[in-house]
């Protein structure tokens, strides 16, 4: 694609980085095959290819964002499902971040918008207050028919009847591994986790002691910046993830870090992108060096010698999260290692297709959301499965919301495998108690 930015231009780093993306777009509509929200819509602006020449057309002539780019690129998921389809290497999440980023700057949003999208940069990224919003939304339940505006009525409807305790684990602290040292790693223990599911940092931190690992909850660490991030709020998500960056490289001045463990793939798509974040800040060299050692749960276990398990009468069927599959490329992963834990493993047609979730898109945009629920719920219960297994937190709740069938963390099922607890999910038990596992 031939772009027309001027020298001056240029000279800032995110309009030279968007420059050199669509530079390599040539129009071909890969992307438009794999692209959900085109699916839905049918409009070519709520495809790649058309978000693509609003962003050059918004970026070249310098002018404020409009009501119709604004529109297009709201709706998009962030899913990255065309970067896995594109065969010239367009790099759209950084394209789509960075016209977030200016759309934030240049664009003033009707009152109750900002008012909404204040309020969840304000509260998600903080487990106390989302704790608090979660119990003042089931009160509110009852009366969401009463709500004006459809995003509100999301925003309780999707919120869970139960909130299980404070879990004393993700307390910053180190756990000794049960037997010789293979690895030390810091568990990131994130946010919205944090409060909505407290067993899959447990399952995690047992998982990776068994397996050799002594675990790091490193202090300072928190939410990763992602949901700011992708609402374009650029200067909180970097304040957010600066304190990652900072705990981190603490704990790898002090003992090392073999790497950096993530369990909520949202998170780690994120992480792994904090030296592209970060390229023209003094943190740089600090910021890159978390990336490189940022894994997925999944790619940590793949090191580790987890045991085989005999054959177990449960049929699993795996949903991959976008941003596994997509932002990481990790595919195969999590399939092999509950494959290897005894578990029948089954996919869902259109396995690429994203749930809905997408941080706070199914609040943000709760029509087509639900539609893309709908969609992957089917195809997930068409193969009949006893349980449903996925590697971030967003999808687990949004396809839960749409099942009666189980949804677990991948690790949870691991975890059981190996000698820990049956997942509660799976008998429909909610967490009265968070044991401590010191």
């Amino acid at each position: 694609m031939q772009t027309f930015f001027t020298p001056d231009q240029l000279t800032d780093p995110g309009t030279e980085r968007s420059n050199e993306i669509l530079r390599k777009c040539v129009h071909c509509g890969f992307c438009t095959a794999t692209c959900p929200t085109y699916q839905v819509l049918g409009d070519e602006l709520d495809s790649p290819r058309g978000r693509i020449y609003l962003i050059k057309d918004m970026l070249e002539s310098g002018r404020p964002a409009d009501e119709k780019t604004v529109k297009h690129i709201d709706r998009c998921l962030s899913c990255l499902a065309c970067m896995s389809t594109c065969p010239s290497g367009v790099h759209y999440m950084h394209l789509v971040d960075h016209a977030r980023a200016y759309i934030e700057k240049t664009y003033k949003r009707p009152f109750m918008d900002r008012m909404l999208r204040w309020t969840l940069a304000r509260i998600l990224p903080y487990p106390m207050r989302f704790r608090a919003a979660l119990a003042a939304a089931n009160l509110g339940r009852p009366f969401a028919f009463l709500m004006p505006d459809a995003r509100l009525k999301a925003m309780l409807q999707m919120a869970p009847k139960h909130i299980p305790p404070v879990s004393r684990n993700d307390d910053p602290q180190s756990f000794a591994p049960q037997g010789p040292r293979k690895k030390r790693v810091a568990l990131m223990t994130g946010c919205a986790q944090k409060a909505l599911n407290t067993d899959i940092n447990d399952a995690t931190i047992r998982l990776l002691r068994r397996l050799g690992c002594e675990v790091v909850i490193a202090k300072g660490a928190g939410c990763c910046g992602a949901l700011t991030h992708h609402m374009g709020r650029e200067d909180e998500s970097h304040k957010t993830a600066a304190k990652n960056i900072r705990a981190w490289n603490a704990e790898m001045a002090d003992e090392g870090l073999d790497a950096i463990v993530i369990n909520t793939s949202g998170c780690g798509t994120t992480v792994k992108d904090y030296g592209h974040m970060f390229r023209n800040d003094p943190l740089a060299s600090d910021a890159k060096a978390v990336s490189d050692i940022a894994m997925d749960i999944s790619e940590l276990l793949m090191q580790l010698d987890l045991p085989e398990g005999e054959q177990k009468d449960l049929t699993v069927a795996y949903h991959s999260a976008c941003s596994l599959q997509h932002g990481q490329q990790i595919k195969t992963h999590p399939k092999t290692l509950l494959k290897r834990a005894g578990f029948k493993v089954v996919e869902p047609a259109d396995p690429h297709l994203c749930c809905g979730s997408a941080g706070t898109y199914n609040l943000m945009q709760p029509e087509i959301s639900g539609q893309l629920k709908d969609r992957k719920v089917k195809t997930l219960e068409a193969k009949n499965p006893d349980v449903i297994a996925a590697g971030n937190i967003g999808c687990m709740i949004q396809i839960g919301s749409g099942t009666g069938v189980p949804v677990v963390h991948t690790v949870e099922l691991l975890d059981w495998a190996t000698g820990g607890p049956r997942p509660r999910s799976l008998d429909g038990s909610p967490a009265s108690e968070v044991p401590i596992l010191r």
